[in-house]
């Protein structure tokens, strides 16, 4: 259907719009039920070839092939060295999981207190898994990566040493759920070497797809009792970390530092007139606990009641033990929390569940990864998305013993989060979510990650952005910032129609790079917010913003770093999110009246051809030469007008497709026989003497064809066959031409 200003847009969407959770991906493309059911048929306990058990798997520099800690390493199915192995016991609790010799502590506590949820345990690790019916050898766990989940194969054979697990075992020593989940884990990212050192809130993010943040402890931190609290409620998964510029070691008083807990509960109990306030912790150890005030065999438990003592207290050696919030303070540097998405909390969460958009986005050297300085020329090159918040946190209830503010803004503390009595003012609470993809996975190749974080600047009313379905145009405001960054001059200057952007008295979108006017409203934006930037997987920040429009800039730290990122946003109330430049959109009168050189014709097929030619292993590229063919053949041999563009995309697409189609091997390339078919397909037929005489032409030193040397010979042909069409004479449809007058066309040689 024809625009009737002449502009067409494209708005791109998710794939996934509308569609909710989708079924976890199968890893590597294997798939348990089928792997199963081949075991089961076959009778034969299943191996991994993705990832087989050997020195690779256990890692490449202390657990290399020739290390040290690798010696001795047998693996073995717990059959092999279990009298009854059990998956799940059915008394498991978050005691259970116990470290190895691996320091992975950080994903052990993270999977203690996982257990604390049997719903949020059993989407990671799903029920029915055994190790007597139908038992083949295979387990599967399912784990968020970057905005999908994806269901993990292995076998179950582990790594022994000495007649021991040499790495996370149950104190229940016949129960294998949670080595097979540190396999499965291990496997995600190559080794398991590559699992030692890293931070409770990667995990925990993996194992919910909630979004991780972290709170710097000080000696007084108020309002983070209430916070723990408000976290436990909502089923988020929270943790704590002793910091140590010495690796672990422990204190006189138990602890140890440089080391992960779990915070698995909290409690508020009355002596007298004063009101004590208790987290519990957990060791993933499975032993070495706090011994000062409130431990387990501290006389503070005598003062309360029997019942409490009873409900609160388990005086064994389990890891697990409670404190009194001020020595937490004292001994600990940081809490980690995961609140979780919407999708893992189901219909009926504990406590309010999260708005949440995803963004993926990637930082390119010398397009748009421009450092996280706002002042350089270049950081407003960086990926942006424009938030919208319009709804104020709901109010709730003062808790009577918090102090006032509180470690995010006031979150959790009195008085802090509803909206506006007393003269405050009302606020969203926002969780910000920048992650690294797939950086852990490149230790073994000496990479590490970078350093990244985020800027959120405040966008005033009178310059933001409107989308809407509104079909009819808007008149833009003279001098108004369009999407691409074109500065519309005077009233009735068109605008976005359809389901595209379209300009409006407030908000209306900040443009990019494109016009020096948006790159001067863009650097004199107001910083509303922003997080730290550090070289960690997960940089996140809690954000307490008045309701209005934000922009979000996520940035490596230096000019030029490279790195794949995704982007979340949370919110307790819902709001807009969309990323800047997601509109792309042409003037079709305009490019009627362009014409493209053969220079302009390369970049364009370039770009077009790139993604449809992703799959094999030539880029297909098309050379200068060869576009001058195509404009000899399509064009008037020195532009191509856009209708005839269109002709030429048709006809490349429908080259492209028989070249696909007899390029069985996808090695990008065709031999003789193949090119023969592949013209015959496309509508030519040869005799012997032409077909070597342009296979001569157009292979490579290999003696083959690739995709440019096809397009150029097709291209040749289609010259002289329409040329010689305009010397028919007779209906029959045949020329006659001398062997002279052949060459002359079609000049092979």
């Amino acid at each position: 259907m024809a625009c009737r200003d002449g502009k067409v847009t494209i708005q791109l969407v998710d794939e996934d719009a509308g569609t909710g959770a989708r079924d976890p991906e199968p890893f590597r493309g294997q798939s348990y039920e089928a792997i199963r059911a081949a075991c089961l048929d076959s009778g034969i306990l299943f191996r991994d070839p993705y990832f087989p058990a050997g020195p690779d798997a256990l890692g490449y520099d202390r657990l290399g092939p020739n290390s040290e800690k690798a010696k001795g390493v047998e693996w073995k199915r717990p059959r092999e060295f279990c009298t009854e192995p059990q998956f799940i016991c059915e008394d498991m609790s978050r005691t259970d999981v116990c470290q190895g010799r691996l320091g992975n502590c950080w994903f052990l506590a993270a999977a203690a207190s996982l257990t604390l949820y049997p719903r949020l345990l059993y989407r990671v690790v799903p029920p029915g898994q055994s190790f007597q019916d139908g038992y083949t050898g295979v387990f599967h766990f399912q784990l968020w990566q970057f905005g999908r989940w994806v269901d993990v194969v292995v076998d179950d054979r582990l790594p022994v040493r000495e007649g021991k697990l040499m790495f996370v075992h149950s104190e229940q020593r016949d129960e294998f759920w949670a080595p097979l989940l540190e396999k499965a884990y291990a496997k995600l990212h190559g080794s398991y070497e590559v699992m030692r050192g890293g931070h409770m809130n990667e995990a925990f993010v993996d194992f919910t797809g909630g979004v991780g943040e972290v709170l710097y402890l000080r000696g007084n931190t108020p309002g983070l009792f209430s916070v723990v609290r408000h976290a436990l409620a909502k089923e988020s998964l929270v943790g704590a970390t002793a910091l140590s510029d010495r690796g672990e070691y422990r204190t006189e008083e138990g602890l140890v530092k440089g080391h992960a807990y779990s915070v698995t509960g909290t409690h508020k109990v009355s002596l007298g007139f004063t009101k004590v306030r208790l987290l519990r912790l957990r060791n993933p150890w499975g032993r070495v606990e706090w011994t000062g005030p409130w431990s387990d065999r501290c006389p503070c438990w005598d003062a309360l009641p029997l019942e409490w003592q009873e409900a609160l207290l388990v005086r064994k050696e389990d890891g697990e033990f409670w404190m009194e919030l001020q020595d937490f303070l004292q001994h600990f540097n940081t809490i980690q929390i995961c609140s979780l998405s919407p999708e893992v909390l189901g219909p009926n969460p504990a406590g309010a569940g999260w708005h949440i958009h995803t963004f993926q986005g990637r930082w390119v050297r010398g397009f748009n990864s421009g450092g996280s300085q706002p002042s350089a020329e270049t950081f407003w090159t960086n990926p942006q998305f424009r938030l919208t918040l319009l709804e104020p946190d709901e109010e709730e209830e003062e808790d009577d013993d918090e102090d006032e503010g509180g470690p995010w803004g006031g979150w959790g503390a009195a008085g802090a989060r509803g909206p506006a009595r007393g003269g405050r003012t009302p606020k969203c609470t926002v969780l910000l979510s920048l992650i690294q993809r797939n950086q852990r996975c490149l230790r073994a190749k000496g990479l590490t990650y970078l350093t990244v974080g985020f800027h959120v600047f405040q966008i005033p009313e009178e310059v933001g952005l409107t989308r809407g379905p509104d079909p009819t145009p808007r008149p833009a405001p003279a001098g108004s910032v369009s999407l691409r960054g074109e500065v519309q001059e005077g009233a009735g200057g068109g605008g976005y129609s359809g389901a595209a952007l379209v300009t409006a008295p407030g908000p209306q979108l900040l443009g990019l790079w494109d016009s020096p006017h948006s790159r001067e409203l863009l650097s004199g934006l107001l910083r509303a917010d922003r997080s730290v930037f550090c070289a960690r997987r997960d940089v996140s920040r809690r954000c307490r913003l008045r309701p209005g429009h934000y922009l979000v800039v996520p940035s490596a730290s230096r000019v030029g770093d490279e790195a794949d990122f995704t982007l979340r946003i949370f919110s307790e109330r819902s709001h807009t999110a969309v990323e800047i430049d997601d509109v792309i959109s042409a003037d079709l009168q305009t490019l009627m009246e362009e014409e493209l050189n053969a220079y302009q014709l390369q970049t364009l097929l370039s770009i077009a051809l790139q993604p449809a030619r992703g799959n094999t292993r030539n880029s297909g590229e098309i050379g200068l030469r060869t576009c001058e063919q195509l404009l000899q053949c399509f064009g008037n041999g020195q532009s191509l007008a856009l209708h005839h563009f269109q002709q030429l995309w048709g006809h490349l697409l429908m080259w492209q497709a028989r070249f696909d189609k007899f390029d069985e091997d996808t090695s990008g390339t065709m031999n003789s026989y193949e090119l023969r078919l592949a013209l015959n397909a496309a509508g030519f037929h040869l005799n012997n003497q032409l077909t070597q005489a342009l296979t001569s032409r157009y292979r490579d030193s290999r003696l083959r064809v690739d995709f440019e040397h096809f397009v150029s010979c097709v291209a040749q042909l289609t010259c002289i066959f329409r040329h010689c069409s305009q010397h028919l004479h007779g209906g029959e449809g045949v020329i006659c031409l001398t062997h002279r007058q052949w060459t002359e066309v079609a000049t092979f040689s």
